[in-house]
């Protein structure tokens, strides 16, 4: 195989380190013809590079689905974790390659990858770069909606601190705590900072708790500025009762929790009370 350095400088439990392979320039730039000669003259495909980045890892960074697929083929190893505790699952997420994800996962991908300090889940880097296909599929894999990461919480509060709207309405949908908090910071918070009106209401449809205080002992609507959309949006909450319809729908999502879906579907009602309990 051709390497740059052909000397190793560490050899640890996980494998030979090496400088950069042509493996993973070739997977990086999708040269799958490339990626393949190499594969196919004995090249190993899980050679770790600085950082432990292993090729898989370059191709899915990149959105190379075809040197993903080759490179799987080949036992690469699918859950390899780089420095900071990546998997290649979590670097397609964050690439946005719905197609890369598909592959990963039908090779049997972590969709919950054990977390570190240092390491946010695969959905919660699907939700940094509001990549909602990415989203339900992780979802439908039995992604968890509550997955923790400490400097940011839930990947609902990073849908809403991206601005990501339409990955909060699909993870909200899902089942998804509209009251999660970290630091008594919740979603709403967010969305109220970022002046979303139209995540404020998503949220608020959801059940937000708009009289929620965070570790200043803030409401949502004090981070907005007054006689702005957001600031209206969120006074009209706070003075106006939400009808008895919403709070049956609320109370109904509420009981079944990530069930909702599936069971309201089955459910032997007018398709328009099915629609509505589905946020349609």
């Amino acid at each position: 195989m051709e390497i740059e350095h052909m000397q190793p400088y560490f050899f640890g439990d996980i494998g030979c380190w090496v400088e950069r392979t042509e493996v993973h320039k070739a997977a990086s730039l999708g040269q799958a013809s490339q990626l393949q000669h190499l594969i196919q003259s004995g090249a190993s495909v899980n050679l770790v590079a600085v950082d432990s980045i292993t090729p898989l890892h370059e191709a899915c960074l990149r959105g190379q689905a075809q040197c993903v697929q080759l490179l799987l083929d080949a036992g690469a190893q699918v859950d390899a974790r780089n420095v900071d505790g990546s998997t290649p699952l979590c670097d397609a997420c964050s690439a946005g390659s719905l197609e890369c994800v598909k592959i990963l996962l039908e090779h049997g991908a972590k969709a919950n990858p054990a977390l570190t300090s240092r390491t946010a889940s695969p959905l919660h880097e699907a939700c940094v770069g509001g990549n909602s296909d990415c989203v339900e599929l992780l979802i439908a894999m039995g992604a968890c909606l509550e997955a923790y990461d400490l400097y940011y919480g839930t990947p609902l509060h990073v849908a809403c601190v991206n601005e990501h709207t339409n990955c909060v309405k699909v993870l909200l949908n899902a089942g998804a705590k509209v009251n999660a908090a970290r630091l008594h910071e919740t979603p709403l918070h967010h969305a109220a900072k970022n002046m979303r009106v139209d995540m404020i209401e998503v949220l608020v449809e959801f059940g937000a708790n708009i009289h929620a205080r965070d570790h200043h002992d803030k409401k949502p609507v004090d981070y907005t500025t007054p006689g702005s959309p957001s600031a209206a949006c969120l006074k009209f909450y706070e003075t106006t009762p939400m009808s008895l319809q919403q709070l049956s729908r609320l109370a109904v999502r509420n009981k079944l929790g990530t069930r909702a879906l599936k069971v309201i579907g089955q459910l032997d009602v007018p398709k328009l009370i099915i629609g509505y309990l589905c946020y349609q």
